[in-house]
């Protein structure tokens, strides 16, 4: 499960550890985040051929101006170039764009950006699935008419977002609200979601609920995650993560989605990461994978990650 996160007016600043500061003075402030990751993969599936993909290659520029009296306005502008790497479009596709203002542990944004109940879920694959990252995922988890609320208390995070029905010449977006909490208790994390969605304009809407629980033993993390969506699909998570070297994790997980309507499907993933003593941020990581839905063949993937 993601770890609490700041407010989004600190969260948006710092989603890499080493963000690059470009300038800083007079109460404003521009950081530059980056994350490059190339991989040669093979999709679980049936008759599928290996390649190189890319995933990610984005750039994430984050202003803010302090205000005075613990306000603070800021913005964000991410551009992902994975499409563009694979041919797949010209240019660059605009991942984020978003406004807001931030009042101490409060801050509110607008724009294009991800929804509350994007924050959900345990999983720890990188890429290999035939079945939803997680329930939440498999739906929509970001918008371009998006408001959001992030409050962040002593020991409890929580995240309210709401998706404008909207309609003009180009475009027709559904209607979205998300709600999002987790805290933690000792070395137990716990969290819920909840998303009341309305995909098209007119469409009858469905609820999609969610809850999940992380526990740290020092020697390993055991987590689970167990999600429902009103006559779709019932979905849950077991992984576990652990270090097998100061540089080098594993992780271990099984995905099953039982749907309504159909054979349910699970899958089972392992993957391993290492990361260099002198650069925590260049990495390299591989993963296997494989599902029970016919016909389809074990996957791989092995890659590496660049970020600051």
């Amino acid at each position: 499960m993601k770890k609490l996160l700041l407010a989004v007016a600190v969260s948006a600043a710092a989603s890499s550890a080493s963000a690059v500061t470009v300038y800083e003075g007079n109460g404003f402030t521009y950081k530059l985040n980056g994350d490059l990751q190339v991989q040669l993969r093979k999709e679980i599936g049936e008759d599928e051929h290996a390649d190189i993909e890319f995933d990610d290659l984005e750039l994430k520029n984050y202003v803010s101006y302090d205000l005075g009296n613990d306000m603070k306005a800021f913005g964000r502008v991410d551009f992902g170039f994975k499409d563009a790497a694979e041919d797949k479009q010209d240019g660059s596709k605009l991942e984020e764009a978003y406004l807001g203002l931030a009042f101490g542990n409060t801050s509110v944004s607008f724009g294009k950006q991800n929804f509350a109940s994007d924050e959900f879920g345990i999983e720890e694959a990188y890429e290999l699935k035939t079945v939803s990252e997680d329930r939440f995922d498999g739906m929509s988890t970001d918008g371009d008419d998006t408001i959001r609320m992030d409050i962040e208390l002593e020991n409890v995070y929580l995240v309210a977002s709401y998706e404008m029905d909207a309609e003009n010449e180009s475009s027709e977006n559904g209607e979205y609200f998300d709600l999002f909490a987790s805290t933690s208790v000792g070395d137990l994390t716990l969290a819920a979601a909840y998303q009341n969605a309305k995909e098209a304009i007119g469409a009858e809407s469905f609820d999609t609920w969610g809850v999940s629980a992380s526990y740290d033993a020092g020697f390993a993390t055991f987590a689970a995650d167990y999600s429902s969506t009103d006559d779709i699909a019932d979905l849950y998570n077991i992984a576990v993560s652990f270090p097998i070297a100061s540089t080098t994790k594993m992780a271990i997980g099984m995905v099953n989605e039982d749907f309504d309507a159909g054979d349910d499907i699970t899958e089972w993933y392992a993957n391993v990461t290492y990361k260099f003593p002198t650069q925590k941020n260049v990495s390299l990581f591989a993963e296997i994978a494989d599902s029970d839905e016919d016909g389809a063949d074990m996957g791989y993937l092995a890659g590496m990650r660049v970020k600051f």
